[in-house]
């Protein structure tokens, strides 16, 4: 979503930073460049108004100025600034002193409520809570059938009594039946409408007066720019809430709901979703973000996703591996396997520092998804012994490895080259040098 954004700000500041010193007249052709960045992005006009405002006064100060490397005091005035834009430091759940704790759906039809919902659960489940779903969504047809579904994938039990009762009255007898089963969390979905009115927000009013939820969170979907922002704000006027849950941040749109609902509404993001799979939600990072927007990528999370599908001895037996030089096409495949776990390629790219340029190459050169498939096809085509000795595989066994696999011979024999530059790079790695990237991404094609 940030791509064009963070293309624009890193080329600016790149600007600023190779610059000696720096005058008032450097600074100000860098705000204009930044304010264009943020209006292109959809970002709200009195935002990035206010923003490049104290942007330009913190670094007009005589601790920038007169530094001895003043365009990174700028670089990172800027990083300070989008963070605290977009909420500062990242805010938890309140969490109730006797279970269940309440967490209290709320948004406009369409916006991926019901989806955010079942996802919220899943999330929750994986740090060890038992997770109960509540379907109050009696207005959008197939809303019920939908969460029940999710949340078997979510690892939730949910609670519902179709669509022919009072949602309110549901919504209290969730809570009892949740209270009783020993949950430790009840979301409850709330049905929407197609626009802000009087009946939704009656209803949501009833829910909240009926089960006093520790949490209500209002879903917007990211895709709809502006427009996100001013459902917020309308929320935000007709009906407390306590902070935002941003679908479909992986989209195409420009980022500017992101960086702008905070600032408009007062209410932090707390939960964006990266991907349709449930469980591509995570938690809203101010600072990660920022630093990904910059591109100095978000180690943090690269190494919380990593901690998620390495266990240690496994971590530990890769790393000797590697060293001894051990490292073969077996363990490439499992490896490789891995990473898709912790999201889509390029989302983990972006989280790598300074990958910036490796990622538009990946996508100039199509690497997506079904890129790796057919790596993983070619491998599966092999025998053990070519996994472990890949110098095997000669002209006659690269035909039977491109039949097997549905490929070329040229792709058998492209994948084999690859791996051995791989190879090098981490024997120079494993020896504590940084090894060639150009000339090991040279020799891989």
């Amino acid at each position: 979503m940030f791509d064009a954004l963070g293309d624009r700000l890193q080329a600016t500041l790149s600007d600023v930073r190779s610059r000696g010193t720096l005058t008032e007249a450097d600074v100000d052709k860098a705000m204009r460049e930044i304010r264009m960045a943020l209006l292109e992005a959809d970002v709200n006009f009195k935002v990035v108004k206010q923003f490049t405002q104290t942007v330009k006064e913190r670094c007009l100060g005589a601790d920038v100025l007169e530094a001895l490397d003043p365009g990174q005091q700028v670089i990172k005035i800027v990083n300070e600034e989008l963070t605290a834009l977009m909420g500062g430091a990242g805010r938890d759940l309140a969490l109730a002193s006797k279970p269940p704790t309440v967490i209290l759906m709320a948004g406009l039809q369409g916006s991926g409520k019901t989806t955010a919902s079942a996802k919220l659960a899943r999330l929750l489940a994986q740090q060890q809570k038992s997770v109960a779903l509540a379907a109050c969504d009696t207005q959008r047809p197939a809303a019920v059938e939908q969460l029940v579904t999710m949340g078997k994938r979510a690892g939730a039990h949910v609670y519902e009594q179709g669509t022919d009762r009072n949602p309110v009255d549901i919504a209290e007898w969730a809570l009892h039946e949740a209270r009783r089963d020993g949950h430790d969390v009840l979301v409850i979905d709330t049905a929407g409408r197609l626009h802000i009115d009087e009946g939704l927000m009656d209803e949501l009013a009833a829910i909240r007066a009926r089960v006093k939820p520790h949490n209500v969170l209002l879903v917007v979907d990211a895709m709809t720019g502006q427009d996100a922002v001013n459902v917020a704000e309308a929320f935000g006027k007709r009906a407390e809430f306590d902070g935002v849950i941003l679908t479909k941040l992986d989209g195409d749109a420009r980022g500017g709901a992101a960086l702008s609902v905070k600032a408009v509404t007062g209410k932090p993001i707390m939960y964006a979703s990266v991907g349709e799979r449930i469980e591509q939600l995570e938690r809203f990072h101010p600072e990660r973000m920022a630093t990904r927007i910059l591109g100095m990528g978000d180690v943090m999370t690269l190494i919380e996703k990593a901690e998620q599908v390495h266990d240690e001895d496994s971590a530990a037996e890769l790393e000797r591996k590697i060293r001894k030089q051990q490292f073969t096409l077996e363990d490439f495949l499992t490896q490789m396997r891995q990473v898709r776990k912790m999201g889509p390629l390029q989302n983990v790219l972006g989280m790598m520092p300074g990958m910036g340029k490796a990622m538009k190459q990946l996508r100039q050169a199509d690497m997506d998804e079904r890129e790796l498939d057919r790596i993983e096809a070619i491998i599966l085509s092999m025998t053990p012994g070519e996994r472990a000795n890949p110098a095997l595989i000669d002209g006659s066994r690269r035909k039977r490895i491109a039949k097997g696999s549905g490929t070329t011979v040229q792709a058998v024999k492209q994948l084999v080259k690859q791996f051995d530059q791989m190879k090098k790079m981490m024997a120079a790695l494993a020896k504590g040098r940084m090894p060639d990237m150009a000339a090991l991404m040279k020799g891989s094609r």
